[in-house]
Order: structure tokens, then C-alpha cells, then sequence
């Protein structure tokens, strides 16, 4: 009985971490998202957002991030950074600084703004505000 329970534990425990490292977890430190991005060759999707308040967010959360299609390509294509501005919730001042200097540098001006970079870090497009259409128009806008 003891060894049935130490097998489940241990395949519970190793289907934690394989969920924990999927692509399609969001992340809100910038520089450790570059670095997995160079290592494995992907993009990082930076998500400018009002998380609690900014209704547009919640629409493109809800319309394309939290879709089986996205979820899909991200795992397979993407980084993804949460660089969020909330107002009900609290975070770390390194949290706080470094969302500032993120807005400063990509010269965000309204929420959403999403900013793919490219494995090097350089700016392959970006979207200022809600686009409908989905996971498929906004993964159409990928290079090939």
C-alpha cells in the first residue's frame, strides 16, 4: 500500500511540474522570459494589461488567450509576460519597476498592448488595443 502511495505521489508530483513548465503559463519576470525565449528559439509575447479593470483586456484574455488555439501555439511558439498595471491588486516594487521600464521602452500608451519580440529581442509587431477576431487573427500575424 505504502508503494501505490509513493507511485502516485510521485506521478502526481512529475504531471505538476511538466503543467508548470508549458509555454502557455504566463510569467511577470521579463528577463528570465528573454532568456528561455534565446534558449529556445521562441518570441515573447508581452502582455501590457489593467488585469482588474481594463475591460478590453478582459475581452482579449477571454477571446484569444484563454482559447485551446492559443494556448496551443503559445506552448509550441511563444514566451508569454504579463506586464500588468493593476489597481485592485498589489505588486512587488521589482514588479512594479520593471513594468515602468517595460511601458517606458515600448512607449505603451493604452491597455492592451501586446509587443512580440523575437528569440534576440527585437520587435517583430505590435498591437495597440482590442482586435477581434480571435486566436487566429492574431496568430496569422506571425512570421511564417
Amino acid at each position: 500500500m505504502k508503494s501505490l502511495r509513493h507511485l502516485l505521489l510521485a506521478c502526481t508530483a512529475a504531471l505538476l511540474l511538466a503543467s508548470a513548465a508549458r509555454a502557455s503559463d504566463w510569467s511577470e519576470d521579463y528577463a528570465a522570459a528573454q532568456a528561455l525565449a534565446k534558449k529556445e528559439h521562441k518570441y515573447v509575447l508581452l502582455d501590457f494589461t489593467g488585469s482588474d479593470w481594463c475591460s478590453w483586456c478582459k475581452k482579449t484574455d477571454a477571446e484569444v488567450f484563454s482559447t485551446p488555439a492559443f494556448k496551443d501555439f503559445a506552448d509550441k511558439k511563444l514566451v508569454l509576460v504579463t506586464v500588468d498595471f493593476p489597481r485592485k491588486r498589489e505588486l512587488s516594487d521589482a514588479v512594479k519597476a520593471q513594468n515602468e521600464k517595460l511601458k517606458n521602452t515600448y512607449s505603451v500608451q493604452g491597455y492592451p498592448t501586446l509587443v512580440v519580440l523575437d528569440p534576440d529581442g527585437k520587435t517583430v509587431f505590435t498591437q495597440e488595443g482590442y482586435e477581434p477576431g480571435g486566436p487566429e487573427a492574431f496568430i496569422a500575424k506571425f512570421p511564417k
